[in-house]
């Protein structure tokens, strides 16, 4: 209910009690971050569309895109062509969903920190579950997906 009602949610300007500005300090394994770049890193969603679905992040608190320097947005792209190309290897995804939501009017969760999602998507995977159930089926744990995408990861890179 508290994430439902934004409770504790960042703010625009603070890092401070941002989840994307806490992740960065835990280990990999913890904080389920696949890959690490130098301005960037690419983590799992806690709250996942798909199985496999990653967020691009910048390491720097920033809340719109256009506040990325070009250094920022070369590496969240390289990032992004990484993750689709990974999740092709691993999963066979055959089309994706890739996008921003900037504000908390366009559906952002946590507008303060720009992340942009990579959803893998496959024909039929929207069923009777998740329109009927109002629930999503992930037929694996988020600890064993980062660590089935991170090894993939190294060895696309």
């Amino acid at each position: 209910m508290a994430y439902i009602k934004g409770e504790g949610k960042p703010d625009r300007d603070a890092g401070d009690g941002c989840p994307f500005c806490a992740i960065q300090e835990m280990a990999d394994s913890e904080g389920l971050i696949v890959a690490r770049g130098t301005l960037v890193y690419a983590v799992l969603n806690l709250y996942p569309y798909n199985s496999g679905h990653l967020m691009i992040c910048p390491y720097r608190h920033v809340a719109d895109y256009t506040e990325l320097d070009e250094a920022e947005t070369e590496e969240l792209a390289a990032f992004t062509k990484t993750a689709m190309t990974v999740l092709r290897e691993i999963s066979g995804a055959q089309g994706f969903n890739i996008g921003m939501n900037i504000g908390g009017v366009a559906g952002a969760g946590i507008a303060a920190h720009l992340h942009q999602h990579v959803v893998p998507r496959w024909g039929g995977d929207t069923n009777f579950m998740p329109v009927i159930g109002q629930t999503k089926v992930l037929p694996q744990l988020l600890a064993e997906t980062r660590d089935v995408l991170a090894d993939s990861w190294k060895s696309v890179h």
